[in-house]
């Protein structure tokens, strides 16, 4: 009987970017999908900060609407000044507990969100200065254009990037569990590799709709 060899050499993680606005439901929607499927399959995801403030400035959007976008960026500064003091790492739990307050608890005041998660976390106090000043938006606006770049300036948050191919979104509501997740996964990523594949969209019927926590 001739032995046959067997490749025990290890697998190369899947190498995986997502760009999030820390503020916005269907990014936040997204990232709990992209964390179920992580428990499946072997990702490596960095996660990125975008910027709504950035994406729609000089639009013609509604007063209010700018005056959120205003108001809101304070999280994408936090989230920028807490990598550059201390790296990458921080990032996805900083974005984790942003969005357990803003999303799952629907606490709307930056001024009380900022300062509850940085204490919860075990960060410095002061890195909530740098939420209210300009001096991490150079940092800030590069990591949001990195990513929009690479999918074109007429979409918004998420973009995620699976070795090197990037598309927009998926916009989905709730999160997927389990199979559901990974065969939505493997569709997503199929198509988007397709290079001539630009667009596939239908009206949203429900909102975004949060597990319990």
């Amino acid at each position: 009987m001739t032995d046959t060899a067997v490749d025990s050499s290890p697998t190369t993680p899947t190498a995986v970017d997502f760009w999030f606005d820390p503020t916005c439901p269907w990014a936040w929607m997204t990232s709990r999908w992209v964390g179920e499927v992580e428990q499946h399959r072997d990702l490596d995801v960095t996660w990125h900060v975008m910027s709504l403030f950035v994406l729609n400035e000089g639009q013609d959007i509604p007063e209010n609407y700018k005056e959120a976008l205003d108001r809101n960026q304070v999280y994408s500064r936090l989230v920028t000044a807490a990598r550059l003091r201390h790296g990458q790492d921080v990032v996805k739990r900083l974005y984790d507990a942003l969005g357990e307050h803003i999303h799952h608890r629907q606490e709307k005041d930056p001024q009380q969100v900022v300062p509850t998660v940085l204490e919860e976390l075990g960060l410095e106090a002061d890195l909530a200065d740098a939420a209210w000043t300009d001096e991490t938006d150079a940092a800030m606006r590069e990591s949001h254009r990195d990513g929009i770049e690479r999918v074109g300036q007429d979409v918004g948050t998420p973009v995620i990037a699976v070795e090197g191919t990037a598309f927009f979104g998926p916009v989905i509501s709730p999160a997927p569990k389990g199979q559901q997740a990974l065969d939505l996964w493997d569709g997503i990523v199929a198509a988007a590799r397709y290079p001539g594949f630009f667009e596939l969209k239908r009206s949203r019927t429900v909102g975004p709709i949060f597990d319990t926590v």
